[in-house]
């Protein structure tokens, strides 16, 4: 799979996120930034994440899959947010 792809199937599953995807194969860095992680616990925050590719990571498409999951108000002082 290639960062667009999954970027792509994120984006049609998970409402009101922004995706910033990095990697290559079936490995991948996923950055989530949206309101849906708000007054959740990381695990929640991980599992909709995760439960959103649970059909990719199934068949192998996605194997190894590194989560980091930010409210937009998070995201402002996110190390990751350089832009």
């Amino acid at each position: 799979m290639q960062p667009s792809e999954v970027k792509a199937l994120l984006e049609s599953r998970v409402d009101g996120c922004a995706f910033y995807i990095q990697g290559e194969g079936c490995n991948f860095q996923v950055i989530a930034v949206g309101e849906a992680f708000e007054g959740l616990t990381p695990v929640k925050r991980q599992q909709l994440v995760y439960g959103a590719l649970s059909d990719e990571i199934a068949s192998g498409a996605l194997h190894a899959i590194s989560i980091k999951t930010y409210t937009p108000a998070q995201w402002e002082s996110a190390p990751e947010n350089v832009g």
